[in-house]
């Protein structure tokens, strides 16, 4: 019995940050471990383009970025395809047969673009690429004919705007090509959607709110030290709250079942007063160096080779259009274009 498909990616607009990490890096190791799904795995740098068509130097440079993260994180070629999106064709043309099952309207009511218009900025110069995003999303997912595609909880409307994309085709041609995607969403809520060390709702590598994979110790300290806290806790013995603190918030995600003691006795001693900021950020950093430090240092290493590092996204991108190429002529035969 052929295993389950899982397809998922990143946008190569720069490096990884702990909010890919624990949104759904982390997720897909365990996943692609567990040795019960084939797994295909993406850097989106078409996808990429619809918002950095003019900066297309970042993107270039991000691809041995993103992949660097991927291997350090412990996504392995051998048990994983990994590709770049832009090496198979097949997909911008699953797009454009896409484009014609869903109306302008629809695209402008999915939540999750709707949130990433307002906050790019673009006010009434969206891109239109940008717009019709989701369809090209709807393409990888199912040329690949994934069964899962495992992300943030903020991008339950994408699959969901797949989903119909699915059902439309299947019913406007008859046929039972395309497969229904589920997402898998991670397990820990309050990780779905990180926060930024400012407190902003989500970590960003345009806000400039994030730790990265591959920051050094000495930089993943100056960002925890700079941490937001509690405005109103100035003094160490005053009451503190740890709702909207970011370091609080931090240790709930990172922290372990042998860290829940000490945890939930610094949030009760930092309420009633008496624990300062200092002494919570450093704990929270011992926390993280637990987690980045094995990452950090398999990242340096895989970095030593990039001419194999990028080999792999080579042969990884050969196998994934092989099996995007049979799925487009499948599409083509149920829609009565494939004439020869």
């Amino acid at each position: 019995m052929a295993k389950p498909i899982i397809l998922t990616g990143d946008r190569p607009t720069g490096k990884l940050h702990l909010g890919h990490y624990v949104g759904s890096l982390k997720n897909r190791v365990l996943l692609q471990n567990e040795d019960k799904y084939k797994m295909f795995v993406f850097l989106a740098d078409q996808q990429a383009l619809t918002d950095h068509a003019k900066e297309s130097e970042i993107i270039k440079e991000s691809i041995g970025n993103v992949a660097l993260d991927y291997l350090s994180v412990g996504l392995d070629p051998a048990k994983s395809t990994i590709f770049i999106q832009s090496q198979i064709p097949e997909l911008a043309e699953l797009t454009m047969y896409y484009l014609n099952l869903v109306s302008l309207a629809r695209l402008e009511r999915n939540p999750t673009v709707k949130t990433e218009i307002a906050q790019k900025g673009f006010g009434e110069s969206i891109p239109t690429g940008f717009l019709v995003y989701p369809i090209s999303q709807a393409a990888d997912i199912t040329a690949f004919k994934a069964n899962y595609v495992p992300v943030g909880n903020d991008q339950k409307p994408m699959i969901e705007q797949t989903r119909e994309i699915v059902r439309s085709f299947n019913h406007t041609y008859n046929c039972d090509i395309l497969v229904e995607p589920e997402g898998i969403y991670p397990e820990n809520e309050a990780a779905g959607r990180l926060p930024g060390l400012d407190g902003n709702a989500k970590m960003s590598k345009s806000l400039g709110n994030g730790i990265f994979l591959s920051d050094d110790e000495d930089t993943v300290r100056k960002k925890v030290m700079s941490m937001y806290t509690d405005p109103n806790h100035i003094r160490v013995e005053d009451p503190g709250q740890i709702e909207g603190n970011m370091v609080f918030h931090y240790l709930d995600i990172f922290g372990r079942e042998e860290d829940a003691v000490t945890i939930a006795e610094m949030k009760e001693h930092y309420q009633r007063g008496g624990l300062g900021d200092v002494k919570t950020k450093r704990y929270l950093l011992e926390i993280l160096e637990r987690e980045l430090t094995p990452i950090r240092e398999r990242r340096l290493e895989y970095a030593k080779d990039m001419g194999e590092v990028f080999r792999m996204l080579e042969n990884g991108s050969q196998a994934a259009r092989e099996v995007a190429g049979q799925t487009l002529v499948e599409v083509k035969e149920a829609m009565g274009i494939k004439y020869f």
